[in-house]
Parts: structure tokens; C-alpha cells; sequence
């Protein structure tokens, strides 16, 4: 189910189905982490947590440090994927990294029971602040994601 968040002025786009919420790092994602990320991070979550309830008659099994965590990660490698282009222009390099992008833009969140790598995302969840530290403050400055 595709569902369409709006939060601070952007339309965060998440899918939803049953054990996985899928996000997608795209311009408007980008542009509503410019600001307070740990809060606004928060504010997702609990935002497709409870829609996910509603849908669904029961909770996603997913800790909230865990879902942030790997969406941060997914973000940050999309952002310096495409960073990397921009100053790389040798294209075969390019269209590599083109396609480690695709899987770095859809952000597929699973409960551990369809998510192979659930407990990655839980082991690191503990770190939360220092990759939200280590986010850029404004990803989209140098106006490199564009969708």
C-alpha cells in the first residue's frame, strides 16, 4: 500500500505490507531531514508506526533505533553515491555506482522474520546518534538528488 506522509511541508513516500515498510530516499526525504534529524527521524517513525498499526490491526515489530539506522544508512550511501558521480566522470565507474544507488534509494525495513539483515540494523541501532552526527546537515546543498 502506498502511502504518501506530510511532514514539515514534504511528502515522505513509504510503502506498506505486511512485516516491511519500504522508504524512499528521494528529494523530499532529504529535504525534511534538513533541520533537527533526531526529531524529525522520530516523528517518521512514529508516523508510519502507527499507520502501519492502524492498517494492519497489529504492531511492526521493528525498534524505532533500528528502522532510523538503517534508513540513515541507506540515505548517507545514496548521498555519497551520488557525490561520487558528480566528481567521478569516468562512466563505466558511473554506471556502477548507478546501480548500487538503486538499492540505496528503496529502503525496505522488514521484521527479522523476512528481513535477512534485521540484525544488523539492531546491532548497530545502539549507535543512532553518531550516524545521525555524521549526516550531512543539508543533504541536497549541492542539489544532487533531484526526484
Amino acid at each position: 500500500m502506498d502511502k504518501i506522509y506530510e511532514l514539515a511541508g514534504n511528502k515522505i513516500k513509504v510503502e506498506l505490507e505486511t512485516q516491511l515498510v519500504r522508504v524512499y530516499s528521494n528529494a523530499q526525504l532529504w529535504a525534511y531531514l534538513n533541520g533537527k534529524t533526531d526529531a524529525r527521524f522520530e516523528l517518521l517513525i512514529n508516523t508510519i508506526k502507527a499507520d502501519y498499526e492502524k492498517h494492519f490491526g497489529k504492531v511492526l515489530v521493528i525498534s524505532n533505533d533500528s528502522l532510523i539506522v538503517e534508513i540513515l544508512v541507506h540515505v548517507y550511501c545514496d548521498y555519497l553515491g551520488l557525490s561520487f558521480n558528480r566528481l567521478v566522470q569516468i562512466k563505466w565507474i558511473q554506471a556502477l555506482v548507478k546501480k548500487l544507488l538503486k538499492r540505496a534509494e528503496v529502503v525496505d525495513c522488514g521484521e527479522k522474520e523476512v528481513d535477512g539483515n534485521r540484525w544488523v540494523w539492531d546491532l548497530l541501532a545502539s549507535s543512532k546518534s553518531i550516524f545521525i552526527w555524521i549526516l550531512p546537515k543539508n543533504l541536497n546543498a549541492k542539489n544532487i538528488k533531484c526526484y
